[in-house]
């Protein structure tokens, strides 16, 4: 079919909506509601274009293309329009732009710049809700939200958790929790998704930027930090570097300027994590156990498991996140060696994720009253303090991780991207089982953007048939079909996030699937170009199970680096 949008005549496929035509031509047309990928609402309005036939202004967001069509996406009377919603949402909107969170990332605010809207012509009385403050990971303000829907949408049809609806009609619409309670006593599972797609202030990470640089200026204070894989294939992009760049030293570099006493990568972490794991799908395979093993690497998932689908429960692996395992092995062993109390040590995660704010303060992430780790900053916060200290990461020199715990292989690494996990991991499980390298080391089937992905792996005579999801609403999916018997895996990994940490809920906010992709194609180079890609050819992690956790899956082991998860209602 040809189409003309703005006297230019296009092809569109049947079923192609005019938002979708004039996107492929670079056409802009703006959306506050509009979700790639999900059925559209048109509840927004902000995409309406003029029909040159008939003068009506349309959504394009909905509005499939058809043969001989005209249409004008800016003309005067689809702008006026526009600006009048604009302006009809910020007359109820709080005047705080200098404050807020999202100040110069705001879509409201990028819209209102773009329309030239200078003045407040509307004047509606204020809401002056409370603010809900009550989840370790998120904060909602009421108040700025515009119920555009997009979070509730994202917490449903993707990740099908349904922590939060409208509610209320007409003028007294809302967005909250079930009996208007506080997000720590939903079903939410603190994975920050809502808040990637919230056009404005009204969802955020708990920042806990403040605490951090209390800390750094303590001199009584020995602040560590350790940097999840995915960060450094990230934050450049915010700094106006290629999309996908690695600046690993230069973060080093930046995080020594900032104060910070020793730097680990929780590579390191996820290392030990995929011996731990390999490990105990081995003796699960070979002594009996509950099968499939859910990897337990991702909190938001482990949430949702234990909200979901307890029964299940005793099937997810006991080992702890990298994030955890490192710093258990910081507080409990590190502090030891460098004869620091452990109470004088400051232990701070840079994570993609907001549900690691949730995870670090949970049963078992402790030993006494010592956390493990003591803050978590999302790569955002991470972000601000860097600009907020006036570095520039391009002219940062370079400088390596400190040891005993700056060494880690590339296979500790990839657990940034979905399928990570169980590529590491396999690894390993390969080699206890054989002795022998996996000879091929890249598991293929496991990689790219698919919700869904499975493989088999012949390890000698045995079949080991794994999958790989993520998202939440996939996670439902497959568990849904192992429960009734239709699929049988040994061995599920699971993120929560779509495409897995790279894209999780703390990372710098973009809509373009270009930008994730280019995060993995980063990190499986990193990989590829690796002298040791397997995290059992970790010298330093050897020398730290000799040293103090004897073997995989010992008591020494098990007492630092395991946990226990549970049914919601019987964890304290």
């Amino acid at each position: 079919m040809n189409v003309t949008i703005n006297n230019r005549t296009l092809e569109a496929s049947p079923g192609e909506t005019i938002l979708e035509v004039a996107a492929r031509a670079a056409i802009s047309i703006p959306t506050l509601c509009h979700m790639e990928g999900l059925p559209p609402t048109g509840a927004c309005r902000m995409c309406v274009v003029e029909d040159m036939e008939t003068g009506n202004l349309i959504p394009s967001c909905s509005q499939p293309a058809f043969d001989g069509m005209r249409i004008n996406t800016h003309s005067p009377k689809a702008l006026t329009a526009r600006r009048t919603i604009v302006e009809l949402l910020l007359a109820n909107h709080p005047d705080d732009c200098l404050y807020c969170i999202r100040n110069g990332c705001c879509t409201l605010q990028g819209y209102s710049e773009e329309l030239g809207v200078r003045q407040r012509r509307y004047n509606g009385e204020r809401s002056t809700s409370d603010l809900d403050v009550s989840s370790p990971s998120i904060v909602r303000d009421p108040d700025k939200c515009i119920l555009c829907g997009k979070c509730v949408r994202v917490c449903e049809e993707i990740q099908g958790v349904s922590a939060i609806d409208f509610q209320g009609r007409g003028s007294d619409t809302r967005i909250g929790c079930a009996f208007k309670e506080g997000l720590n006593v939903s079903s939410c599972i603190n994975c920050g998704q809502c808040i990637m797609v919230c056009p404005t202030g009204a969802l955020a990470e708990k920042d806990d930027t403040a605490r951090v640089i209390a800390a750094l200026r303590n001199p009584d204070i020995t602040v560590v930090v350790q940097h999840a894989p995915a960060i450094s294939v990230t934050i450049a992009e915010d700094f106006g570097m290629k999309p996908g760049t690695d600046i690993v030293d230069r973060m080093n570099g930046a995080l020594r300027r900032m104060g910070f006493d020793y730097i680990f990568p929780t590579s390191f972490g996820a290392d030990l994590t995929a011996i731990e794991e390999a490990n105990e799908l081995v003796e699960r395979i070979t002594s009996g156990g509950p099968l499939p093993l859910f990897t337990s690497c991702s909190p938001g998932w482990i949430k949702f498991m234990e909200e979901f689908y307890p029964d299940l429960v005793d099937n997810v692996s006991s080992c702890k996140s990298p994030q955890q395992m490192l710093g258990a092995v910081i507080k409990r062993v590190w502090t030891k060696e460098k004869n620091i109390d452990p109470r004088k040590v400051f232990h701070v995660s840079i994570m993609p994720c907001t549900a690691k704010k949730f995870e670090c303060d949970r049963t078992g992430m402790r030993k006494g009253s010592v956390r493990d780790v003591d803050a978590v900053l999302t790569t955002r916060e991470f972000i601000r303090m860097i600009k907020m200290f006036g570095i520039d990461l391009k002219l940062v020199t370079g400088e390596p991780a400190d040891n005993p715990y700056g060494e880690r292989s590339s296979a500790g690494k990839i657990f940034g991207v979905s399928g990570g996990v169980m590529e590491a991991a396999i690894r390993t499980a390969f080699h206890m089982l054989t002795g022998e390298d996996l000879p091929a080391l890249e598991v293929k089937e496991l990689r790219g953007f698919d919700g869904i992905k499975e493989v088999a792996v012949y390890i000698g005579d045995l079949e080991l048939k794994a999958a790989v999801v993520s998202g939440l609403g996939n996670a439902r999916k497959l568990l849904d079909r192992i429960l009734s018997g239709e699929k049988t895996y040994h061995f599920v990994e699971i993120m929560t996030c779509p495409g897995g940490c790279i894209a999780g809920g703390g990372q710098p906010f973009t809509s373009d699937p270009q930008v994730i992709r280019s995060r993995m194609t980063a990190l499986y180079s990193i990989d590829s170009a690796a002298p040791a890609r397997t995290a059992h050819s970790n010298v330093s992690l050897k020398k730290l199970y000799n040293d103090h956790l004897e073997k995989p899956g010992s008591h020494a082991a098990h007492e630092m680096l395991h946990t226990v998860y549970a049914r919601r209602e019987v964890l304290k």
